[in-house]
């Protein structure tokens, strides 16, 4: 397996090609770029057992990992990182919503995060070193890293969220005590903090640290979301359309990366909200990035998404057009969602969700939809309990987060505090 920046245009045999390993514990490219497989390895689709998922990861994953891990490794990761289950939830005849949310931090982030802690770890022990992750969260990815890496020998934490634009529930399960990680909150828009992030990599400060990223800018965090996808498409005879809440487009980058390995798929539908420069750049190839603006789905607020690199990278701008289609949301039908689909099917949506649910509606996909949801409704009660008229059902992992204690350093916007955060 070989990897590529997205910015190497050279051509030549060897150039800037890394494994697996080495793209996995740097994160971005030297370039800047972000690494791409120079092809992806076919999956025996038919061959793939249904409804048993760390077997499916297993067998997905391996062709990627077999360089550095052996057969029983990765099928100690698998039903180490995936001890959790991954319901598909049919809410009409051609409507089913693909539950990612039961993990340890209740958002689908878990998939990536726990993977990726594991990984790092293996390689790491093997080669006697240590890493610090770096990473920008809107939401859900710094909880779940946190939570996936925290306590594996070797590999350090240290996470960026934008103060005032997460929920309290998301702030609180960031800001927990964990070992080995570092939280910041910091006064600025989730650009700001992944401007910060991607800056860290070629500050002259931090050259002696090894860094490494656990956004979706690591190839680590799509290699695992790559498998809910396949495992959804088996539960159908035909081909579906996959409908993904998108914000740095991450979670559809791995929907194509299944499709590319042989996966059948009608079709995507990127649902956005408000932050809507891919929606409007499928309609519009001039459309430029956008600051983010704040909404009730937060972890979706990205004005400017890392992985729209990748897709552009990975396909012409036509064949993306043919591939996907785009929505855009507004926060008033965001919250109309949430109500309307209780209403009519009985489901209770996170707002991330109901963006998705929204799409749904407007596009009216042929043939059955299946959308990702991407995080519980627990998550969001000054959101969904307004829509829906009731409290939401809280599950422990949440209640147990008032009684555990928390560190959290403050920080402007700036590369110089971030880089004594990472050396402190």
């Amino acid at each position: 397996m070989s990897f590529v920046s997205t910015r190497d245009t050279s051509g030549a045999v060897g150039s800037g090609r890394v494994d697996l390993a080495t793209a996995l514990l740097a994160g971005l490219a030297p370039d800047g770029g972000l690494y791409l497989p120079e092809h992806v390895p076919p999956i025996d689709f038919a061959g793939l057992p249904p409804d048993d998922f760390p077997e499916l990861a297993t067998r997905i994953l391996t062709p990627w990992l077999e360089e550095f891990m052996t057969l029983r490794e990765v099928e100690a990761l698998a039903a180490d990182a995936f001890s959790f289950p991954v319901p598909l939830v049919r809410i009409s005849d051609s409507v089913s919503i693909l539950e990612l949310f039961h993990g340890p931090t209740l958002s689908f982030k878990d998939f990536g995060g726990r993977t990726l802690g594991r990984l790092l770890g293996h390689l790491l022990q093997e080669k006697g070193e240590e890493v610090t992750i770096v990473v920008a969260t809107s939401g859900d990815t710094g909880s779940a890293v946190a939570d996936g890496c925290s306590g594996i020998p070797g590999v350090r934490v240290v996470l960026l969220y934008p103060a005032g634009q997460v929920s309290p529930t998301q702030e609180q399960q960031l800001i927990v005590e964990r070992e080995g990680v570092t939280a910041l909150r910091v006064h600025g828009s989730f650009d700001d903090c992944q401007r910060l992030v991607k800056g860290a990599f070629a500050d002259s400060r931090l050259r002696h640290k090894r860094l490494s990223t656990a956004n979706s800018i690591n190839m680590g965090r799509l290699l695992p979301q790559m498998l809910y996808y396949v495992h959804a498409a088996k539960q159908y005879e035909a081909p579906v359309t996959f409908c993904v809440p998108s914000g740095n487009l991450g979670n559809l980058t791995a929907g194509m990366l299944a499709a590319e390995s042989g996966m059948p798929v009608a079709g995507f539908l990127a649902a956005h909200n408000r932050n809507d420069f891919f929606p409007a750049w499928l309609s519009n190839a001039e459309r430029a990035f956008n600051a983010s603006v704040q909404t009730p789905s937060n972890a979706m607020d990205v004005g400017a998404p890392s992985n729209f690199e990748r897709l552009t990278a990975m396909y012409a701008r036509e064949e993306l057009v043919s591939r996907v289609s785009g929505v855009s949301v507004t926060d008033k039908d965001t919250v109309s969602s949430i109500r309307c689909t209780l209403q009519e099917t009985g489901y209770v949506a996170d707002p991330h969700t109901a963006v998705g649910l929204e799409a749904v509606r407007r596009l009216q996909p042929e043939g059955q939809v299946v959308v990702l949801s991407t995080a519980h409704p627990a998550k969001f009660p000054e959101t969904v309990e307004p829509a829906i008229g009731r409290k939401v059902t809280v599950p422990p992992q949440l209640t147990q987060l008032q009684q555990m204690p928390s560190s959290v350093q403050d920080m402007e916007a700036d590369a110089g505090a971030l880089a004594d955060a990472i050396l402190g």
